[in-house]
């Protein structure tokens, strides 16, 4: 295939990168379905042509655009093992049982463990919940942490969003409690000797379910004990149903946090669930949002960069169960306490991040130039709490698969790795690990975490580089993927609002990307805290005029060209959205890349 023309030909943006459409943005054919899905739905040209673009075809697109879970929500019964589990669980409902819950220490762990602690609760079960230490107990179930929940009266164990390669772990606790793992990490082990392991990324599940979250798996283990529970006759005038439906905010949360596909059953959780956080009746997350300054209605912008990152830095560097203990608050006072420690801890995170970075980014430049095709890093003051957080940046970076990690004083590296689309490094973890080059590992195809003798990082290394040598040809930088292309004066509130009909957006549901194309600057000057971001005032040929941001512009060269004060006319690629500050709404566009014009 021939390669695509430079959009607004630009081979080069002021960071490197080559501007490109999106595929179709210029077939004629694509062009004609856009104008029958906006003709038939009633929506505006621009909605009906991104649509298209997206692949959404004309009889699907009201649904995209307005989904429906009682129309998409599957029978929790396809997951294989799910009716064991559910039976089990409402046995424990029945008979007033105490329940443990072993939850993961990133969101989707803690908000998994919050929906399965609730529900139990509502119907009258003791819960207790447990959260690993990153840094003392590492990820998955350990046998004195389940333990614990044993001697605390559980008879009934609930390991979530983890156990499905601890089987080793989990056979240890044969005879003391009943087991049941509800998780949705790969792994090619044989199953754990338990009751029942709901995943469906296990092998023999055709539930076609492997694109959700551990807290959406939660959801729907509720769904089904619930069911069990009315087939039983447990629910009364004065024993109703607990309502599900308040827990989808939490469903919404982990589901963006954990980056799952934004289509279909996903895209119905995150939407209802932003409607439920909005209404904001849990008290932590309600706190929380208070915390993170989140005034207007809460998106899935709230969720990855507001809410997540606070919620995560407990689990990274403190408290790996603060998060959860937030979740479940009912105390508003204690809410608010909670949510401001974790977001002190936040701040502390990012500022070990940062020593982290720019040693990682020089020792990654280096890698790259030597050919490596994946990224391996290791550093002996670096913190474990933080090691993925510093790979996803240098995969963005390079366009490279990257793993780094923590040296630990028993000469041990735990670490964290992020992929690239179209190179699964859950698998290739998995088979280091059953080749004895890792001590521990396993992930997704995006995200994975490992350990290993320090002393095998070379190994270790070569076996990624062999088993992800394709990645050796991939650019060095991500082409920009534009949608549409504007003038200044073409990028109003009304065209915002229209864009956001699109949302959410996250993984598999991109943000409209635009081009405003001859723009030239009038006005700039720095905001924030720190002047780390910058404000602008655009006008075009024209004569439009438009309000724009530009975040991070301490270390990010596109200031360089924004504050230039030959103001030269320059092409900008970024997100057009619709803002409201006191009672009147305007458009703003975030700036993601420039080029010359």
């Amino acid at each position: 295939m021939p390669e695509a023309r430079a959009a607004l030909g630009v081979e080069s943006s002021l960071t490197g990168r080559r501007w490109v459409w999106r595929d179709g943005a210029e077939n004629p054919a694509l062009l004609r379905v856009g104008a029958a899905i906006a003709q038939r739905a009633g929506l505006p040209d621009v909605v009906g042509r991104l649509l298209a673009l997206r692949g959404i075809p004309v009889e699907q697109a009201s649904h995209f655009l307005a989904p429906k879970l009682r129309a998409l929500l599957p029978d929790p019964s396809c997951l294989q093992d799910m009716d064991k589990a559910a039976a089990r669980m409402a046995q424990a409902v029945q008979q007033g049982e105490t329940i443990g819950v072993f939850g993961d220490y990133d969101v989707d762990g803690a908000c998994a463990s919050a929906i399965l602690a609730s529900f139990f609760e509502d119907l009258g079960c003791t819960v207790h919940t447990h959260i690993p230490d990153r840094m003392t107990e590492g990820y998955g179930p350990n046998v004195p942490a389940l333990k614990g929940l044993v001697a605390q009266g559980a008879s009934l164990l609930i390991c979530v969003d983890c156990g499905t390669a601890a089987g080793s772990v989990l056979g240890e606790l044969a005879g003391q409690a009943d087991l049941i793992v509800l998780d949705h990490h790969k792994s090619e082990d044989a199953l754990p000797p338990i009751l029942a392991t709901v995943n469906p990324n296990r092998p023999d599940c055709t539930s076609g379910l492997g694109h959700i979250c551990a807290a959406a798996l939660a959801f729907l283990a509720a769904v089904a004990t619930s069911r069990d529970l009315r087939r039983n006759g447990a629910f009364h005038d004065t024993r109703p149903a607990p309502d599900l439906m308040r827990q989808l905010d939490l469903v919404a949360l982990a589901t963006v946090c954990d980056v799952m596909p934004l289509q279909g059953l996903n895209r119905a959780f995150v939407t209802q669930g932003l409607k439920i956080m909005g209404r904001r009746e849990r008290t932590g997350l309600s706190a929380l949002m208070d915390i993170a300054g989140v005034t207007k209605a809460p998106d899935a912008f709230t969720c990855g960069f507001a809410l997540g990152p606070r919620i995560n830095a407990g689990g990274r560097i403190a408290e790996a169960g603060l998060g959860l203990t937030l979740l479940r608050s009912t105390d508003a006072h204690d809410a608010r306490t909670m949510a401001e420690r974790l977001d002190a801890v936040n701040r502390r995170r990012q500022g070990v991040e940062a020593e982290i970075l720019d040693r990682a980014m020089a020792q990654a430049a280096e890698q790259r130039e030597a050919g490596h095709p994946v990224i391996l890093l290791a550093g002996k003051d670096w913190h474990p709490g933080v090691v993925g957080i510093v790979a996803g940046r240098i995969k963005e970076q390079f366009n490279r698969p990257a793993l780094v990690g923590a040296e630990l004083e028993d000469g041990s590296v735990k670490g964290s790795g992020r992929s690239v689309p179209g190179l699964d490094l859950g698998t290739v973890i998995i088979a280091a690990r059953q080749a004895g080059v890792l001590s521990t590992g396993g992930g997704h195809a995006m995200a994975a975490g490992f350990s290993l003798p320090a002393d095998n990082i070379p190994r270790f290394h070569a076996f990624l580089d062999a088993r992800l040598a394709q990645a050796a040809v991939l650019p060095d930088t991500v082409d920009v993927v534009l949608d549409i292309a504007l003038s200044v004066s073409g990028a109003t509130v009304e065209l915002a609002e229209n864009l956001a009909m699109l949302a959410p957006f996250g993984a598999g549901n991109a943000e409209p990307l635009i081009a405003v194309s001859n723009a030239q600057i009038i006005r700039s000057d720095r905001i924030g805290r720190d002047g780390n971001t910058l404000r602008l005032l655009l006008k075009g040929q024209d004569g439009g005029r438009l309000k724009a941001l530009l975040f991070r512009a301490n270390d990010n060269p596109l200031a360089i060209a924004l504050e230039d004060s030959t103001r030269p006319p320059l092409h900008l690629a970024g997100y057009l959205r619709s803002e409201t500050w006191n009672g009147r709404t305007d458009a703003t566009f975030f700036i993601q890349d420039a080029a010359h014009a």
